[in-house]
């Protein structure tokens, strides 16, 4: 019998973009899924977090929500980043522990590993020196999580586990360009371009930076592997293993898309951190993880549907 089979599962964040094929794979697996939303739910309040509990009674909590967004949303809103992403987790942890709700699953983000930890990133490297500067709120109060996880882990005996992804991708993304990644933004930029007739696209950065991308669909794995594995109190990293520059995957993307036109870089506009790859050693070992999309095979279905659903204003 699954792991999952009659397992009641709250996935925060579970309308979301990585949340729905988290609570898809979930029910497959035969799990009791309670994905409530935003508006039903203010999980920055503690009265809110205790009627959600009440409502949604949990043998398991996977905290997927976020306030989230590329660099242009970070550097436009570090306060808010920092107060909703610190006050959500912070509480969600605590009334789940009071309530004896067996099991934990906090996601972090690779935004909170130091600007210049080496390469490919371990997570014994966490802790040695300062996030890149224009997602450090964000990812700051996403890894105060991980301080409270083990220090309730070590006072308390409480299962609470930390999940470190990298930037996801994938069908279903965000392609809003207030608040977008580079990878949903860029194909937006293209697709816009070809119907258009534009000969021209601007790109933020110089391109040298570099990035480490996973498949939403590898991500939503991860996590119920580990959900379902791993009960140790050290955080793991969830990644592809692939790392690839700005530069390239414009290139990249632009063939896909069709787009044939020249691409300017905007120097002025932040690169963010110089490079991010992670060292996914510990979640093999730990609890079996490996990505199985390749980059180009996800990219292609990742335009497919962005054709298929272009997001308003396109």
């Amino acid at each position: 019998m699954s792991f999952f089979q009659n397992r009641r599962v709250l996935v925060t964040g579970g309308a979301g973009f990585l949340g729905r094929h988290v609570v898809a794979r979930l029910r497959a697996a035969g799990a009791v899924v309670f994905a409530p939303t935003h508006q039903q739910f203010d999980l920055r309040t503690a009265d809110q977090i205790d009627r959600m509990y009440d409502t949604c009674p949990a043998d398991v909590v996977i905290h997927l929500a976020a306030r989230v967004g590329g660099i242009g949303a970070n550097r436009e809103h570090p306060g808010s980043f920092f107060y909703d992403n610190l006050m959500m987790g912070a509480q969600l942890i605590h009334k789940a522990y009071e309530r004896r709700i067996p099991k934990f699953v906090a996601l972090g983000t690779v935004c909170a590993y130091p600007k210049h930890t080496p390469v490919p990133f371990k997570e014994d490297d966490l802790w040695n020196g300062y996030p890149e500067e224009t997602n450090a709120p964000y990812g700051l109060a996403k890894k105060m999580m991980l301080v409270q996880a083990q220090g309730y882990r070590q006072e308390y005996g409480y299962n609470a586990i930390f999940l470190l992804p990298v930037n996801l991708y994938g069908p279903g993304d965000n392609f809003d360009p207030a608040s977008s990644h580079v990878i949903p933004a860029l194909i937006k930029k293209c697709v816009d371009a070809v119907d258009r007739g534009e000969e021209r696209i601007v790109v933020w950065g110089d391109g040298s930076a570099t990035r480490e991308f996973l498949y939403v669909e590898d991500a939503a794995e991860a996590i119920l592997l580990a959900t379902e594995r791993y009960d140790g109190a050290e955080p793991v990293n969830i990644g592809s293993a692939f790392e690839i520059s700005i530069r390239d995957l414009v290139t990249l993307i632009a063939d896909e898309t069709g787009f044939r036109g020249r691409v300017e870089w905007d120097a002025s506009k932040p690169n963010g951190q110089p490079r991010r790859k992670l060292d996914t050693a510990r979640a093999k070992s730990a609890f079996g993880f490996e990505s199985k999309t390749t980059f180009r095979e996800g990219l292609a279905r990742t335009v497919a549907w962005y054709r298929a659903n272009p997001a308003p204003g396109s």
